[in-house]
C-alpha cells in the first residue's frame, strides 16, 4: 500500500487539467502511441469541442522513482458548478489533490470551491501554475494569489506547461513525496466507495470505485448499502486506459467491479460497497441522493416519434445517472417528458446529446425550479410545472429555493456585477478583495432568477473576466404569481411561467412583443395576450395578411367600397373560428433569451 497515491485534479473550467493529465500519462507511458490523442481522458466528442470535462475519469499510472515503482491513480474531476456533487464523491476517493490555475486568468470561482472541498477533506494540496509558456502569463501576481488563498510558501507552486510539458516531471515527484500513500485495514470488512458508473451496452453497468478498508476478490457476493441491492462481483479489475481484470483488489487500490447491473437507479454514486456474508456496520459519510435544481420539458416535434424520445432518454440516463425523468402532456406541445437537469449547463448538454447520439429532434420548454406551494389545509405540493400550480385561491403562500452566489471579477466591473444581481432580487452579503484589482462578492439570490439568462449577462458585463458559482442555501418564502400567454383567447401551456409579481408586468409585457416578431402572419388578426388570473396585463396583434379586394371600384360611391370590406370582414372572423395558430420553435426559444 505505500507505493500507491490516489489523487484528482481540481481547476475552473478551461486551466488546462486535461492537457496537464495527457503530459502525466506521456511522462509515465501509460499510452502505446497510436492511442495518443488530445484529451485522452475526454471521452466524449462534447467535451472536447467545448473543453470540459463532463464525467470525471480514472486511470492508473505506473511510475519508477528512485529505483522503487509506483502506482498512481489518476482521478479527474469535472470543472463546471453543476457537478459539484460528483466532484465531491471523487474527492473523498483519494488522498492529496493538484490545484492547477491558468497563469492567464489567475483564480476562478470554480477553483475556490473545488479547493474548499478538498480541504474539507484533509486532502494534501499541491499547487500548479499551468501555461507558463504564454506570453500573458502573469506569473508573479497569480503566484501572490495561490498564496494568498492556501498559505503556502511560493516556493512550493509548481510551474508547467500542459502544452510543451514543462515541469511535468517535477509534479511527478512532488506527487510521492508529498501526496500521503492510503491508510486502511485489508483485514477488515469490505468498504468501497463507488466515485462513477458508465454503462456499457454489452456488460451492464461498470461501477468504478476506491476501497478503503478490506478486500474485495472476484466472484464475491456483495452489497451496495444505499440500494441494498446484492450482486455477484463477476468482474474486478484496474483501470487504465481500457480496464484490466484482476483477480483480488484491496485496501487503498482503485478499480471497477462488473455484476450485470441493468438500470442505472441501481448504482448511486457515493454507495459503498460491502460483503453480503461479513458486512461493514457503517457506510462512508457524504452519500446523498443528487437532487435536479433546473426542470424542463422536452417534447418530440413530430409526434410520432414519442417512443424513440423514451427510448433515448432512457439510454442517455444509464449514462448520466443524475438525470431524472417523467412522462407529462402539454395541449400546446402533445406529449413528451418533464425532465430535471443538475443546472443549466447539464440541460444544455442532455439537449446536445439527444440531438447528437439518437438523432432526436425536440422542443425544450422554458427552464424553471421546483417551488414548494403550501395550500390553505397547510399541505406542501411540490411544483415542478407551471401548469401544475393550484388556482390562487387555494395557495396560502410559495417558497423558492434559494442559493448562495460568489462571483469572482476583476474590481472594475463590481458595480454592474451588483447593479446585475440586485436586479435579479440578490441580497449583497460580503465583498473580499482577494488582490488589489479582484474582487468577490457573495450574493444570496432566489434560484429561479439565475435560471434564465443571469449567465450570459454577467459574461457580457464583465468582458468574460468574471467567474460565478452557487451552492443551495434552502427556501424563502416569494410573492409568486402564474403568467399565461394566450394565443386568440387559449392558453399556451408551454409558454407558461412562474414569476415574481413585481417582474410580471414587464415580463408579460416583453413577452407579447417577442411573440409578435415571431408568429407569422396568418389569413386572420391573432391576438396576443399575457394574463394573470383572468386579467390581461399586455396585448399585442399581428395583423391579418390582407388582399386588396377594393381594387376594383375605381371611383364610385364608398358604400360600394365599405360593402365588399364588409364581406371580406366576416370571412376572416369565420376563417379566425377554425383557424389554428402554430407557435414556431424559435417562439419557445425566444423567451429564454428576452433581451
Amino acid at each position: 500500500m505505500k507505493n500507491i497515491r490516489n489523487f484528482c485534479i481540481i481547476a475552473h473550467i478551461d486551466h488546462g487539467k486535461s492537457t496537464l493529465a495527457d503530459r502525466l500519462l506521456d511522462m509515465t507511458h501509460t499510452l502505446d502511441d497510436r492511442d495518443k490523442q488530445d484529451q485522452v481522458l475526454d471521452s466524449m466528442d462534447l467535451e472536447r469541442e467545448r473543453g470540459i470535462t463532463i464525467k470525471s475519469h480514472a486511470i492508473r499510472m505506473e511510475y519508477e522513482h528512485e529505483g522503487e515503482k509506483y502506482f498512481l491513480n489518476l482521478i479527474d474531476t469535472p470543472g463546471h458548478v453543476d457537478f459539484s456533487y460528483e466532484v465531491s464523491r471523487s474527492i473523498a476517493a483519494c488522498e492529496g489533490a493538484l490545484l492547477i490555475v491558468d497563469a492567464t486568468q489567475g483564480i476562478q470561482a470554480q477553483t475556490i470551491s473545488n479547493l474548499y472541498l478538498a480541504i474539507e477533506h484533509n486532502l494534501e494540496i499541491i499547487p500548479v501554475l499551468n501555461k507558463v509558456d504564454l506570453e500573458a502569463a502573469m506569473i508573479d501576481e497569480v503566484k501572490d494569489q495561490i498564496v494568498d488563498l492556501i498559505g503556502c510558501d511560493h516556493e512550493d507552486i509548481l510551474e508547467a506547461s500542459g502544452k510543451t510539458g514543462y515541469g511535468v516531471e517535477a509534479i511527478l515527484d512532488r506527487i510521492i513525496k508529498k501526496i500521503p500513500h492510503p491508510v486502511g485495514d485489508p483485514d477488515a470488512p469490505l468498504q468501497a466507495l463507488i466515485f462513477d458508473s458508465v454503462f456499457n451496452s454489452y456488460r451492464g453497468i461498470v461501477a468504478y470505485f476506491r476501497i478503503m478498508n478490506g478486500t474485495l476478490e472476484k466472484g464475491d457476493f456483495v452489497k451496495f448499502m444505499a440500494t441494498r441491492k446484492e450482486y455477484n462481483a463477476d468482474e474486478i479489475g484496474i483501470l487504465r486506459l481500457g480496464m484490466e481484470p484482476r483477480k483480488k483488489l484491496s485496501a487503498g487500490e482503485v478499480g471497477y467491479i462488473i455484476s450485470g447491473i441493468k438500470t442505472s437507479k441501481e448504482v448511486k454514486v457515493g454507495d459503498t460497497i460491502t460483503h453480503v456474508e461479513r458486512p461493514s456496520d457503517k457506510a462512508i459519510a457524504g452519500f446523498e441522493n443528487v437532487k435536479p435544481m433546473v426542470f424542463a420539458g422536452i417534447y418530440p416535434v413530430d409526434a410520432d416519434d414519442y417512443e424513440d424520445l423514451r427510448a433515448s432518454i432512457e439510454k442517455l440516463q444509464l449514462n448520466d445517472a443524475s438525470l431524472s425523468f417523467e412522462p407529462e402532456s402539454s395541449a400546446a406541445l402533445g406529449f413528451g417528458f418533464r425532465c430535471g437537469f443538475l443546472g443549466l449547463l447539464h440541460m444544455e448538454i442532455v439537449q446536445e446529446r439527444l440531438d447528437r447520439e439518437f438523432d432526436m429532434d425536440v422542443i425544450t420548454t422554458v427552464p424553471n425550479v421546483s417551488f414548494n406551494v403550501i395550500n390553505n389545509k397547510g399541505e406542501v405540493i411540490e411544483v415542478h410545472n407551471p401548469s401544475g400550480m393550484p388556482e390562487q385561491k387555494f395557495i396560502d403562500y410559495i417558497e423558492e429555493p434559494v442559493i448562495v452566489a460568489q462571483i469572482i471579477s476583476k474590481s472594475e466591473y463590481v458595480g454592474s456585477i451588483m447593479n446585475l444581481c440586485i436586479d435579479k432580487r440578490g441580497v449583497l452579503k460580503n465583498q473580499v478583495y482577494l488582490s488589489s484589482d479582484r474582487v468577490e462578492v457573495t450574493f444570496e439570490m432566489p434560484l429561479s432568477e439565475i435560471v434564465f439568462d443571469f449567465y450570459d449577462k454577467l459574461k457580457s458585463i464583465s468582458k468574460g473576466y468574471a467567474s460565478f458559482d452557487y451552492y443551495q442555501k434552502g427556501y424563502q418564502t416569494a410573492k409568486l404569481i402564474k403568467l399565461d400567454i394566450l394565443l386568440n383567447g387559449e392558453t399556451v401551456d408551454a409558454l407558461s411561467t412562474l414569476t415574481h409579481i413585481d417582474n410580471a408586468y414587464n415580463f408579460g409585457r416583453r413577452m407579447c412583443e417577442k411573440l409578435k416578431e415571431l408568429i407569422p402572419r396568418q389569413q386572420f388578426d391573432v391576438a396576443i395576450q399575457a394574463a394573470i388570473g383572468s386579467k390581461i396585463i399586455a396585448r399585442e396583434t399581428v395583423k391579418a395578411l390582407r388582399k386588396d379586394v377594393t381594387a376594383k371600384c375605381y371611383g364610385g360611391d364608398i358604400t360600394r367600397k365599405r360593402k365588399l370590406l364588409e364581406k371580406q370582414k366576416k370571412g376572416k372572423k369565420r376563417m379566425r373560428q377554425v383557424g389554428n395558430v402554430e407557435v414556431p420553435q424559435s417562439a419557445f426559444l425566444a423567451v429564454l433569451k428576452l433581451d
